[in-house]
């Protein structure tokens, strides 16, 4: 069943004070004495200390009341308190919470993963953190192909521990050298920035083309996958066009690699299908998962075939295993989010809402010069500011007051960057949407006014 909008909108957004409020800042201001700096940036830009939350609602500790288009980097896919997620974590911690055994819970979780596994994906492995879930699946890559390198892909990110933080395709990574060998990066099909400067579809998919010369002359000839984001969160949900994921499936089994998408973001409806790669009708041989797929508690892992997944040493005793992964209260927040995305209809929901949304937003470009592309798919939006008339983004700290525009009026949203990303747990409805949208276009519009 999907999310009713059909009732009058009550707003949902209420701010009683300055943000941060009195409470929210001294709370902040006493963890920085003890906190190590570098935490999320939307986090230590708002300075708001959370109490509570219901559905797509978060309300401080000052008692001011937020719409959410962040959901935790699109974490929270059931949004906040969701009755079911909440009566399942009550039950499994009465029970047991921790554990290397076989339960119950994780049985049941595994069986429904695998009936609405793509293709013949039906073995999972758990973990906690998405890094240790991508180091994994390059481990189980290579233990199948026997061969050792990577590539990856410019604007992409895939967690910031050693092992992975190669795949990075930007900046971060500068400084915390020296970086694992074997592991490439090539330009993603960025197509409105693409670096070759050509234009889709005459370009007849130059970008792939670019990585089989790479390949060449670049690697020993021993490439073992391709990682890909079917679409790029962290660069600000960067949409390919239509059949990329296709012709890098050709490209892998042309050279004897494993394709591995992803998910983390992307995956349990977010895109309008619970995968994203489904929008390409492509079987991937690897998938990871995570983020939404607890429904905000610490669960990822990934999916593969028998065929590889059974390949040693991934597969040797504890070759694949962590302490933590798929342990029985994780196992339950996966289990019971999962069903409900598919039970309550919420992949179907994202694909309406978000349809909503985009809509909402093509027409804010019309009215906001600045507003250089709106992309998206499903509850996955990307918004880029640019200076107007031009490709050229708009600084950060310009882009801050938008941020703080939207935190006043009652919306928390990854606004601080031109390349503004969108994620709001896949429970919303279309007024609430609508709500929020609506403060944006008011803080675009301040920012109009300074312009």
């Amino acid at each position: 069943m999907l999310i009713s909008d059909t009732m009058t909108h009550k707003k949902k957004s209420s701010i009683k004070t300055a943000i941060p409020g009195p409470k929210s800042k001294e709370i902040f201001d006493l963890e920085q004495k003890y906190i190590s700096p570098g935490t999320q940036t939307i986090a230590t830009l708002s300075q708001i200390v959370v109490e509570k939350g219901e559905g797509c609602i978060i309300e401080d500790v000052d008692g001011n009341r937020y719409i959410d288009f962040f959901a935790g980097v699109a974490v929270s896919s059931l949004g906040y308190n969701h009755p079911k997620y909440v009566k399942m974590m009550q039950e499994q911690v009465a029970k047991i919470h921790v554990g290397s055994f076989t339960t119950k819970v994780r049985a049941e979780l595994s069986k429904m993963l695998a009936e609405n596994a793509v293709g013949d994906l039906y073995r999972t492995q758990y973990y906690s953190g998405g890094a240790e879930a991508v180091e994994a699946a390059l481990r189980l890559a290579k233990s199948y192909t026997k061969k050792t390198e990577v590539m990856g892909f410019w604007g992409g990110f895939h967690g910031k521990t050693l092992g992975v933080v190669g795949l990075i395709g930007d900046t971060f990574k500068q400084q915390l050298g020296p970086l694992p060998f074997g592991i490439y990066n090539t330009p993603y099909a960025n197509c409105r920035r693409c670096p070759l400067h050509l234009t889709f579809p005459e370009c007849n998919w130059a970008c792939v083309d670019f990585i089989r010369e790479k390949i060449k002359t670049e690697t020993t000839g021993n490439l073992a996958a391709i990682i890909v984001e079917p679409i790029q969160g962290t660069n600000g949900n960067v949409v390919p066009p239509e059949g990329y994921l296709i012709e890098l499936r050709k490209l892998t089994k042309e050279i004897g690699a494993l394709l591995i998408c992803d998910e983390m973001i992307t995956g349990f409806g977010r895109t309008g299908k619970l995968f994203a790669c489904q929008h390409d009708n492509i079987v991937p041989d690897i998938i990871t998962i995570g983020k939404s797929f607890g429904g905000g508690y610490p669960m990822t892992g990934l999916m593969s075939r028998d065929e590889i997944i059974f390949s040693k040493p991934f597969a040797n005793p504890s070759g694949s295993s962590s302490s933590y992964g798929g342990n029985p209260l994780a196992s339950a927040a996966a289990y019971v989010t999962v069903k409900t995305i598919v039970e309550d209809g919420l992949v179907e929901n994202s694909r309406k809402v978000g349809a909503f949304m985009l809509s909402k937003f093509m027409k804010l470009k019309e009215k906001y010069p600045f507003i250089g592309e709106v992309r998206g798919k499903g509850l996955l939006i990307g918004v880029e500011l640019v200076k107007p008339g031009t490709k050229e983004k708009l600084d950060k700290e310009t882009c801050k007051m938008v941020f703080f525009e939207c935190l006043k009026r009652g919306l928390i949203t990854m606004s601080y960057s031109p390349d503004i990303r969108i994620n709001p747990p896949l429970v919303i409805d279309e007024a609430t949407a609508e709500e929020g949208i609506d403060i944006m276009d008011q803080a675009f519009g301040v920012l109009a006014q300074k312009m």
